[in-house]
């Protein structure tokens, strides 16, 4: 019978970029895994930081080429979206590629703040800001283009996000704003149009209604995200011609306006048999929207992208040891590791999401059909098919085993609560709890307050 190692060449072609075998085990970007799970133990999330910044190396080439082939006369911007992995050692890292940065709730711009103080970055850098704003999120924000933070672009969610800006932002030069356009959901999805964002229709007429006229603010920004993310499909395509089209109309109103922003949803590897054409998709995206503009008599815009999962996904792994096989019937025999994938990799639990999985050593075994068990005890809590097939197949020995996912870089930490943050830095909220006295009153008393940004910053790195 074959071995692990000849069976997985014949079915996906191995070894590939970032993975190869020596001596029997697995090596991910030149890391010896089985060195470092002998000095740290399992279950062990690693993160290896020269994958950040090659990725968005990557892109910003793909991008500066297509915009030369193409003859583009606007620029392009990388920002990263925050809210991917808001911890100091990624974000400390994506900056050292000239790069900008996007926001999504209040506790990012404490975070920046903290960047800046430390010399990370300087006022000059251009922050997004997108999501539905709280009254806290609109203040920080109003607070820093005060303290002399120059490119802090307010991306309007809504319509009524504007009051509290125009009500208290003075400046000597007016302030940029963006407006994001509401839009439409995939043909399979439970709703017509996307909860965030301004429809389609009121763009133009809220803008000249409400700041056209208005001295102290110009609308620069046109902000859309396609929620199947950048993908090949006359899906996308239509999308992206609809919202280019309204920025040709948008432009010819607002001369300000020159940039359009195309959001994330830039594709991962997160399969062995992922095979996506990155140059093939930049190039087309600058072409279209060349050809859009150039039809509608428009001057091309600055693109700026808003990538996560594709910057910090590659990056990270989670390591398992094998604490035991059971075999619960003639078909079924379960793996059971060392964690959780409820509570170590949410998404798989939540989106039936899919990574790279591969054995850490014992790759010349013969090979089995396995299950997948995490140690908890919830139903839920296995994995039992990758992206490429229908099952799972380990080394099939009596040795101890070690098993790794790879590329998980992208909002798992946030997900399954890590030292106490959740997504978008959402804070934990205050926490009540309510008794009956003997005379039927009610008793109430705090258990726990609602979370600030300083605690935040320290599980973060910052403090």
């Amino acid at each position: 019978m074959q071995s692990y190692q000849e069976f997985l060449d014949l079915s996906v072609g191995f070894p590939q970029d970032g993975f190869e075998i020596i001596d029997d085990e697995l090596y991910f970007h030149d890391l010896n895994l089985m060195e470092m799970i002998e000095t740290y133990g399992t279950p062990l999330r690693f993160t290896y930081l020269p994958i950040v910044s090659k990725k968005i190396q990557q892109a910003k080439i793909l991008f500066q080429t297509a915009i030369l082939k193409h003859n583009y006369r606007g620029s392009y911007k990388y920002c990263y979206c925050t809210k991917s992995s808001h911890f100091k050692h990624i974000v400390e890292e994506a900056l050292k590629n000239d790069i900008h940065l996007e926001t999504s709730s209040a506790f990012d711009m404490p975070m920046i703040d903290s960047l800046e103080r430390q010399g990370t970055v300087t006022k000059d850098i251009t922050v997004i800001c997108n999501g539905f704003k709280t009254y806290q999120y609109k203040q920080y924000i109003i607070d820093m283009i005060h303290d002399g933070y120059k490119n802090i672009i307010p991306v309007l969610d809504n319509k009524e996000e504007f009051n509290l800006y125009d009500d208290e932002i003075e400046l000597d030069e007016p302030c940029a704003l963006g407006i994001r356009v509401a839009s439409e959901e995939q043909p399979d999805s439970q709703f017509y149009t996307s909860r965030l964002g301004i429809r389609q229709e009121d763009v133009v007429e809220f803008y000249n209604n409400k700041i056209a006229d208005n001295p102290n603010f110009k609308v620069k920004l046109l902000h859309f995200f396609i929620n199947s993310g950048i993908s090949d499909t006359p899906y996308y395509w239509n999308e992206l011609e609809k919202y280019v089209t309204l920025y040709c109309k948008f432009k010819k109103v607002n001369p300000d306006l020159d940039t359009l922003d195309i959001g994330g949803g830039m594709p991962f590897k997160d399969s062995l048999v992922h095979d996506f054409d990155y140059e093939y998709m930049v190039n087309e995206i600058v072409n279209r929207i060349k050809q859009i503009c150039a039809h509608h008599e428009v001057m091309e815009p600055d693109i700026i992208t808003e990538f996560g999962k594709y910057t910090v996904a590659e990056a990270s792994g989670i390591l398992y040891k094998v604490l035991g096989r059971k075999q619960q019937n003639d078909r079924e025999r379960w793996f059971m590791i060392d964690g959780s994938f409820i509570t170590n990799l949410p998404d798989v639990w939540a989106l039936n999401q899919k990574y790279i999985l591969l054995p850490i050593n014992n790759w010349d075994s013969e090979y089995e059909r396995v299950n997948l068990g995490g140690i908890t005890c919830d139903g839920q809590d296995y994995y039992n098919q990758e992206a490429h097939m229908n099952s799972v197949f380990m080394p099939k020995t009596r040795k101890v085993q070690y098993l790794g996912f790879f590329h998980t870089g992208a909002y798992q930490d946030v997900l399954s609560g890590y030292g106490g943050i959740h997504h978008c830095l959402l804070p934990s909220p205050k926490h009540v709890l309510v008794r009956r006295n003997r005379d039927e009153t009610f008793n109430y008393e705090v258990f726990g307050e609602e979370q600030n940004s300083k605690q935040v910053m320290k599980l973060l790195g910052y403090q």
